[in-house]
């Protein structure tokens, strides 16, 4: 069969390597090359093509929003072009949506366009399902998108950006919050309930009413009595984790044995 293809990448050489892949392909018609997501808009709307090679990462319009103003129902058939970050790939994987990681090899290019055209070439109904698993995919990556990554803190009259992933462990003080890194703390003047529903929940757990701890930086669990546990974290610091934080006990189990 025929398709007809268009090519979305920021980066010439990223976009150029793909467009030349694609040319040793008889049965691929490249309708389009575009550097950027607001000509990626207008040549899907113009070509209506049967596949699109979309970068996620692009200056002012990424491959999120160039999805979200086409409309993920009307979109063609989508393979999504990432540098590696781990979280977008499992985010495409859970969903079944193909992708390339950059820089990719010629066999991975060819196991991913050919899985590509057997979705194409499958039953009705396809498009549908496609639309859904996109919509799902790209949700799961502005959800982490929303969460902090870095904490402006101020330190004397300068203000300092707390890496999330450099905190081991914080503490609820008052009105304030503790943030504890390897060698320094730094206070905030945020609540625990605030902060913790703006940090990824899959990296940090709410041990206890006044501690939430960096999963990443759990060394071990101990059980204590009457159902407490201790945890402790890989710089030897070790917190209480209160019976009634199950579901948090969970998931730093889960977490460590990934």
């Amino acid at each position: 069969m025929s398709l007809t293809v268009l090519v979305v990448d920021d980066e010439p050489i990223a976009r150029h390597a793909i467009v030349r892949l694609l040319r040793d392909d008889p049965e691929i018609d490249i309708v389009g090359e575009c550097g950027d997501g607001i000509s990626a808009v207008g040549a899907i709307r113009s070509h209506s093509p049967d596949l699109v090679f979309l970068d996620i990462q692009m200056p002012a319009i990424n491959g999120m929003d160039v999805v979200a103003t086409v409309g993920a129902a009307r979109m063609p058939a989508t393979v999504f072009v990432t540098a590696y970050e781990q979280y977008a790939v499992k985010a495409f994987e859970a969903n079944a949506v193909d992708y390339l990681v950059k820089p990719f090899s010629r066999e991975r290019f060819a196991a991913t366009l050919q899985r590509a055209k057997a979705r194409l070439s499958a039953a009705s109904g396809v498009g549908a399902q496609a639309s859904a698993q996109i919509l799902q995919a790209l949700d799961a990556l502005r959800q982490r998108d929303d969460y902090l990554q870095r904490i402006p803190v101020r330190v004397d009259e300068h203000v300092v950006l707390v890496a999330v992933e450099d905190i081991i462990w914080i503490k609820a003080a008052r009105n304030t919050v503790e943030i504890h890194l390897v060698d320094r703390m730094h206070e905030l003047r945020e609540t625990m309930t605030t902060l913790a529903a703006r940090l990824d929940p899959r990296y940090f757990a709410r041990v206890h009413r006044s501690a939430i701890v960096n999963v990443r930086r759990v060394k071990a669990i101990h059980p204590w009595f009457n159902g407490h546990h201790v945890v402790t974290m890989d710089t030897g610091q070790q917190l209480r984790m209160s019976r009634y934080q199950n579901e948090a006990f969970l998931k730093l189990v889960s977490t460590r044995n990934e």
